[in-house]
């Protein structure tokens, strides 16, 4: 009886279990390798908050195209939900946290206005250097539940900056955030929707009164930087912004028919800047003063607009905010003008004499009071963000404040996409998925379980087919060395190994059985074996009988094909059921998410975009399994059609041995052995 191969299912089973391991390795690597690519490249200022946001502060020339000095300076940092997560953060904005480039040094800040259910911030962060000509990066760092308000309106200006109100109070007067307290005496009336959150609303009657602090005290010749942002309600001539007049000396600055202007009283002598081109009424202008040695330049939105060449006069008085007085003002009361009778004595000389007032002397008589001046009309409109500082601010600063505080900001500051932790389940994919429901839990449930049986079988199938092709190579040496007797290969003898000059050992006879063609010719050689078991004769084969063992390896050669293609079924339908059920996921999520808005009335997109996203998990999902099984399917069929081709070439080599061999017209052999044991 010949030794046929059959193939134990019990040694199938540890493979496909060695299978199921490799696929599990394989996922296993695949989720590290998504971790550490969803890892940030850079390390954190602080792993307790999970999202980060760079901040780019552009004045190169693709940006706000400033070349003159900038240095410090407090920026404006606007969030609204195109370029910040309020979700993500705390709903009074103290996670805020800025950090400097380096991703090392925190940058002091304060939160002007945050309202996360409206979706708008207004966060001061004071920047250390701005280099001209170049980009400065700062980070954001947000979303820490458990963080404690940082915001310090004091350490966020230098001490240079005497005065800043962001006119965001309501029925108290406005307060200063400088480091000074120079705190408003009077109180204003709010504009709504300013251009930065709250504004003052100016009539032209009330105007706004700034201490006469030791602080704010100028002496003469002082340098002097004033800011503010002013929207003229009409083309008023000669409204004053900002006045501050002691005696002889004054300071204004206002809008003259809609020219800004600077006009400085020194011992009575006024001098006004030159008027140039009027701004638009009911538009947001940036208007700028700075005095330094001996000069008084007056910007508008940034750029150059006037000077004078003149020094500042000592003043000592309030200042008024959208409106003047023709009288001078001392720290405590308005004064009154002195008088030959009565001169006018600084408030520590009664102090200083014991309570006693020097008596009056005849140069002091004789010295007569100031002429008082026409006070100027009080402006009408509003007026943000003012700032006072007893330093010149360089040009490129000034221009900086116009750009990155009015409406061109974008075109100074660029915020980049959110990072996350490198914890995925802190970001966008862990809100993608506590989004998705029930109903696309279940089809990515199934389509994880389509993909996991479609990588096994592309695996154990990719094994079987290599095992094969290396079998039946072994298998074609050893029949191509048959020169007589075809069913040599086929005896199960061991010293039939020998037969071919000693080239096989035992494990390559054992290897070469396995083979599909070593299974199509046993069909073969058992078809010979049977048809000359009892002849003494020669063997030969009738056409007749060739036909019939070409018909019994053409049954063997169907039953091989079936089993090369055993199982490619379940990546087809991988293939074409797992984006239709991953589109039935999607589509049965998208209506349940309409159908909730529809019942609450509720179209924000912040509440929408969630639920959609969820419901594409499901085709994402669907995708992830037809794609790899696509590309596995196509490789292994055409390792199959190779295999298949062999087989079928070997059948057609066969046969024709097999009537060479044993055809009517060959000579009869000396000796010939017929299987017969």
């Amino acid at each position: 009886m010949g030794m046929g191969l059959t193939l134990d299912r019990r040694t199938r089973r540890p493979a496909l279990r060695r299978g199921i391991a490799n696929v599990a390795t394989t996922l296993l690597f695949g989720l590290v390798a998504l971790l550490t690519t969803l890892a940030p490249a850079n390390a954190w200022w602080n792993d307790e908050w999970s999202l980060r946001k760079k901040i780019t502060v552009d004045v190169s020339a693709s940006g706000a195209n400033v070349t003159d000095p900038i240095g410090a300076t407090p920026v404006l940092v606007r969030l609204h939900v195109g370029n910040f997560r309020f979700s993500a953060a705390k709903d009074d904005g103290s996670d805020l946290r800025f950090v400097a480039g380096d991703d090392k040094t925190p940058l002091k800040h304060h939160i002007e206005k945050f309202d996360s259910l409206l979706g708008e911030g207004l966060v001061w962060v004071a920047v250390p250097n701005i280099a001209p000509g170049a980009r400065t990066d700062i980070w954001l760092y947000y979303g820490n539940k458990k963080a404690l308000a940082t915001s310090d309106p004091k350490g966020t200006y230098d001490p240079d900056t005497l005065t800043v109100y962001h006119f965001n109070e309501r029925g108290t007067p406005a307060i200063d955030s400088s480091v000074w307290a120079n705190n408003a005496q009077s109180v204003g009336q709010p504009a709504d929707g300013s251009l930065i959150g709250t504004g003052l609303r100016l009539d032209g009657r009330a105007p706004v009164t700034v201490p006469a602090s030791p602080s704010l005290a100028s002496p003469d010749g002082a340098a002097l930087t004033w800011s503010a942002w002013i929207k003229p309600a009409a083309l008023q001539p000669n409204a004053a912004l900002f006045s501050r007049r002691d005696g002889a000396n004054a300071l204004v600055i206002g809008v003259d028919n809609g020219s800004p202007f600077v006009e400085v009283t020194k011992a009575g002598a006024v001098q006004r800047s030159t008027a140039g081109a009027p701004v638009a009424a009911g538009s947001w202008h940036h208007v700028a003063v700075v005095a330094a040695n001996g000069q008084v330049t007056l910007y508008l939105d940034g750029a150059s607009y006037a000077a004078l060449s003149a020094s500042l006069p000592a003043l000592n008085t309030v200042g008024l905010i959208g409106g003047d007085s023709s009288t001078s003002a001392s720290p405590i009361a308005p004064a009154t003008a002195p008088s030959a009778a009565t001169p006018s004595v600084p408030p520590d000389a009664s102090a200083a004499d014991g309570g006693a007032a020097p008596a009056a002397t005849p140069d002091a008589a004789a010295t007569p009071a100031p002429a008082p001046v026409a006070a100027m009309a009080g402006f009408v409109g509003d007026i943000d963000e003012l700032q006072i500082s007893k330093v010149a601010r360089p040009a490129g600063l000034i221009k900086v404040m116009a750009i990155g505080q009015g409406p061109d900001q974008a075109k100074l500051m660029a915020f980049s996409v959110d990072e996350e932790t490198a914890s995925w389940l802190s970001g966008y994919f862990a809100v993608i998925l506590k989004s998705v429901t029930l109903d696309g839990w279940v089809v990515i449930g199934i389509l994880l379980i389509m993909a996991a049986i479609s990588w096994v079988v592309m695996i154990d199938k990719a094994s079987y087919l290599n095992k094969q092709a290396r079998a039946n190579a072994q298998f074609m040496k050893g029949f191509r060395e048959i020169a007589a007797d075809l069913t040599m290969l086929d005896r199960g003898d061991a010293d039939d190994v020998s037969t071919l000059g000693g080239r096989l050992t035992e494990a390559d006879a054992k290897m070469m059985r396995s083979s599909s063609l070593y299974r199509i010719y046993h069909i073969g050689a058992a078809e010979i074996r049977h048809r000359f078991s009892n002849s003494q004769r020669a063997p030969v084969l009738s056409a007749v009988s060739i036909a019939a063992i070409r018909a019994a390896l053409d049954s063997g050669v169907v039953k091989e094909m079936q089993r090369l293609n055993r199982l490619m079924v379940v990546l087809t339908i991988a293939i074409s059921g797992g984006p239709f059920l991953g589109l039935l996921g999607t589509v049965v999520g998208v209506m349940i998410t309409f159908a909730a808005i529809a019942a609450s009335g509720d179209v924000n997109v912040n509440a929408i975009a969630p639920g959609i996203a969820a419901a594409l998990v499901a085709t994402v999902a669907g995708l992830g399994v037809a794609i790899p099984a696509l590309f596995g399917y196509n490789y292994l069929i055409s390792r199959i059609k190779d295999l298949t081709n062999d087989i079928q070439v070997f059948v057609d080599e066969f046969v024709t041995k097999m009537a060479e061999f044993y055809s009517a017209d060959r000579p009869d052999p000396i000796e010939h052995r017929i299987a017969a044991e």
